[in-house]
C-alpha cells in the first residue's frame, strides 16, 4: 500500500481512502504515481494529503511541496486575477476588448467583449497561422496574431474551449490595465499575499521541485480527434506535448491558460477565496460580490472544440453541462491529464487535485470526482 501523508479532520475519512484508492495497483484508469489533494471547508483546511512519486521511474517521492505542471487548472488563477481588477473597478468585463487593447479591434473583433473571453465564446479558439511552441514564449507574437486574426465563428454565439488562447487574450487585457504581466499581477496580489505556492512563470530556483508528467495513453487525447476540424486545430497547432513542460523555456514563461505549477494545496489556497466570500487564510483579497461574479452565466450549449454540452460563468465552468454539481452556486474547472479545481459556493467548500499521471481526460476525470463526492458525502454525514 502506498503511504498516505499528510492530515484529514476525521469528518473526511473517506477522502483520505478515496485518495488511497487511487494508487491501488491495477486500476483501469492507470491510478496515480504522485498526486495531492487538498479541501476547504468555510476557509479551513479540512484534508491536505500528498502520496507517491515525482517521476515515473518512481525514484523521487512526492513530497510536501513538491509542484506540477497542472495545465488548464492554471485558468482559473488567470480568471481570478481578471475578478480581482474587475472588483476594483479597474475591468469592466461587458466592454469591448479594444477599449483596454485597441490592436484587438482588427478583423470584425470590435464589438468582442472581455466576458466573451472569459467564456471561451469569443471564436478565438486557435490560430490560423501555423504556430511552433517556440512561439508560444514570444508573448509579442502570439497576441499580436489573435489581435490580427478574424474570429472562426461569430463571437458569442457558441462555446469553444479556447485551450491555449484564453490565457494571453485575458493576460494581454491585463497587462494593457496593469502595464504588468498577467503571471506578475497573480503573484503579487494574490499568490504572495497568501503565501501560496502556485506559479504562472516559475524561476528557476524552483525547478528541483517540478514532478514530472507522465503522459497519457496514446488514442484516447482530444489530440487524436480528427473529425472536429477547431478541435484539431487547438490540439495541433502547436502539438501539446507534456514532455515539453520538462523544459526550462516552458515552465520559466507565461502561459496562463496551461503552464501553471503549483499542488492540491496551493490551488486550494487561492481558489478558497470563492469558495468563502473572497477570504483565505484570513486574507481579504476579493469582495463576497466580485467572486460571485465568477457565477454570472455567459453561454452554454455544445462546445465546438471539446464536443461535449458546458455551460461557462465568467472565467469557471458552471453545473450542468456534462458536469452535474451537487449546489448550483459552483464552478470549477480543470486541466488536461486530470488536475482540477471544485468551488462549492453554497457549502462553502473548495476541492483541489493535482496529479503526475495523466488520463486521457481534457477537464478532470474519476480519480478526483472520486474525491469530490466523498467531501460532499462528508457534509452530508
Amino acid at each position: 500500500m502506498t503511504e498516505i501523508h499528510g492530515h484529514t479532520d476525521p469528518r473526511f475519512a473517506g477522502v483520505r481512502d478515496a485518495f488511497a484508492g487511487n494508487f491501488t495497483p491495477g486500476r483501469l484508469d492507470g491510478g496515480d504515481i504522485g498526486a495531492s489533494v487538498c479541501v476547504t471547508l468555510a476557509g479551513e483546511t479540512v484534508v491536505d494529503l500528498w502520496a507517491g512519486h515525482a517521476d515515473p521511474a518512481r525514484l523521487r517521492p512526492w513530497q510536501r511541496d513538491t509542484i506540477v505542471n497542472v495545465y488548464s487548472t492554471t485558468k482559473t488563477m488567470t480568471a481570478l486575477t481578471a475578478l480581482l481588477l474587475a472588483d476594483r473597478g479597474e475591468l469592466v468585463f461587458e466592454k469591448p476588448v479594444a477599449h483596454y487593447w485597441p490592436e484587438f479591434a482588427a478583423a470584425g473583433k470590435g464589438e468582442v467583449t472581455v466576458a466573451q473571453l472569459m467564456s471561451h465564446s469569443a471564436g478565438l479558439s486557435g490560430f490560423k497561422e501555423t504556430v511552433s511552441k517556440d512561439d508560444l514564449y514570444d508573448w509579442d507574437r502570439i497576441t499580436g496574431l489573435l489581435a490580427a486574426q478574424e474570429p472562426y465563428w461569430t463571437p458569442g454565439t457558441a462555446p469553444g474551449y479556447h485551450a491555449i488562447t484564453q490565457g494571453y487574450l485575458v493576460g494581454e487585457v491585463v497587462r494593457r490595465i496593469t502595464g504588468r504581466s498577467l503571471g506578475t499581477v497573480f503573484r503579487t496580489e494574490i499568490a504572495e499575499p497568501l503565501g501560496a505556492d502556485f506559479h504562472i512563470g516559475l524561476p528557476a530556483s524552483e525547478d528541483h521541485r517540478v514532478a514530472e508528467l507522465n503522459p497519457p495513453p496514446k488514442g484516447g487525447t482530444i489530440a487524436d480527434v480528427t473529425d472536429r476540424p477547431l478541435t484539431a486545430n487547438m490540439a495541433n497547432n502547436p502539438a501539446v506535448n507534456p514532455r515539453e513542460t520538462v523544459t526550462r523555456a516552458w515552465r520559466g514563461a507565461e502561459i496562463p491558460a496551461a503552464n501553471g505549477h503549483g499542488n492540491a494545496r496551493s490551488v486550494a489556497e487561492i481558489q478558497t477565496l470563492l469558495a468563502n466570500g473572497g477570504v483565505s487564510k484570513g486574507k481579504r483579497i476579493l469582495s463576497e460580490a466580485g467572486v460571485r461574479r465568477a457565477l454570472e452565466p455567459q453561454v452554454a450549449g455544445d462546445d465546438l472544440v471539446l464536443g461535449i454540452p458546458v455551460a461557462y460563468g465568467l472565467g469557471y465552468g458552471l453545473p450542468g453541462g456534462s458536469l452535474p454539481l451537487p449546489n448550483p452556486n459552483s464552478c470549477f474547472w480543470g486541466g488536461y491529464g486530470g488536475s482540477i479545481v471544485i468551488v462549492d459556493m453554497d457549502a462553502r467548500l473548495c476541492i483541489a487535485y493535482a496529479m503526475n499521471n495523466m488520463a486521457s481526460t481534457t477537464v478532470g476525470d474519476l480519480r478526483a470526482f472520486g474525491l469530490a463526492m466523498a467531501s460532499w458525502q462528508a457534509l452530508a454525514a
